[in-house]
């Protein structure tokens, strides 16, 4: 019994300094860094605030989300949010459109950097 209460406080210590070493990169995060755009880790993305596909479509755009990963991305706003969070304004490096339709989208940082979806570069 005491062997599995260790183990388990070992292994969630070692996950908050995880996701205090991600809120650290999160609000080093300013504007005109460089960042990636990851898998998500469902379907869809949660963080990254992409439009939905009928949105794109209905503007005539491709609603091909699998398309976006390993794209690079550079910071163009960030705003502090009463909450607490810290939301970002994105836009493609390469200065083409998000499914040609989107200069710029929206994403939480500290969530999304902590699911996968950015990368730090």
């Amino acid at each position: 019994m005491m062997k599995k209460f260790v183990l388990a406080l070992m292994l969630s210590g070692s996950f908050l300094y995880a996701q205090d070493e991600t809120k650290i990169n999160a609000n080093n995060v300013e504007v005109g860094d460089v960042l990636e755009i990851g898998a998500p880790v469902t379907m869809n993305y949660k963080h990254i605030k992409f439009p939905r596909a009928n949105f794109i479509i209905k503007r005539g755009g491709l609603a091909n989300y699998k398309a976006l990963q390993g794209n690079n991305v550079v910071v163009t706003s960030v705003e502090n949010k009463k909450n607490g969070s810290t939301e970002i304004k994105i836009k493609r490096k390469d200065g083409s459109r998000f499914f040609r339709t989107h200069t710029v989208v929206a994403a939480d940082i500290s969530n999304a950097l902590a699911s996968g979806e950015l990368l730090m570069n």
